[in-house]
């Protein structure tokens, strides 16, 4: 049996984390649809940045349609039974990734605060420092026009929600359920 799987959260959710999982744990390949947008930048010596990669995410769906990312990483993805798919951050490219009939959309969620705690110890660069810097930026990514973000969106197209507030065991073992 083959399986894509699109992974989509705010912010430090851990939907990373579940990529990372299926990857080293069930040999999926991983996908993410920023990479594509951090190769153009660094080609065009574009600092990066949250800011940065969803005006180039926005600048490539307003030029070739709200599937566009998802269109890259289905012919990237051709022939690879099992794959997972992360940084799904608009409808266009849920529906483009439907159209493989083994594709199945997972949301990952966590409470606010424990994202926040999450993004502090990972250290990015962009991240906020604040628990109210952290909900701004996040606001930004949560509802956009036809082809920028919209997380609200995305997450309510999910076929099934991990909660993923307790310990990385917990996360696991709901993956696994999953599977």
């Amino acid at each position: 049996m083959t399986m894509l799987i699109g992974l989509t959260s705010r912010n430090a959710a851990g939907k990373d984390e579940v990529a990372r999982y299926l990857a080293e744990r069930h040999g999926f390949r991983s996908f993410s649809l920023s990479d594509v947008l951090r190769r153009t930048l660094e080609r065009a010596g574009v600092a990066i940045s949250r800011e940065t990669l969803a005006a180039e995410g926005n600048r490539v769906r307003a030029a070739k349609g709200p599937g566009a990312l998802a269109e890259l990483a289905l012919e990237e993805l051709k022939g690879t039974p099992n794959a997972v798919v992360v940084s799904i951050r608009n409808p266009g490219e849920v529906e483009a990734l439907r159209r493989r009939k083994d594709f199945v959309l997972w949301g990952v969620d966590a409470p606010v605060e424990i994202r926040f705690r999450r993004a502090l110890r990972r250290r990015r660069a962009d991240d906020p420092l604040t628990l109210e810097q952290f909900i701004r930026q996040e606001e930004a990514e949560l509802e956009g026009s036809e082809n920028e973000q919209q997380l609200n969106r995305v997450f309510a197209m999910s076929d099934v929600v991990i909660d993923n507030d307790g310990t990385l065991e917990e996360l696991y073992s709901k993956v696994e359920e999953l599977l």
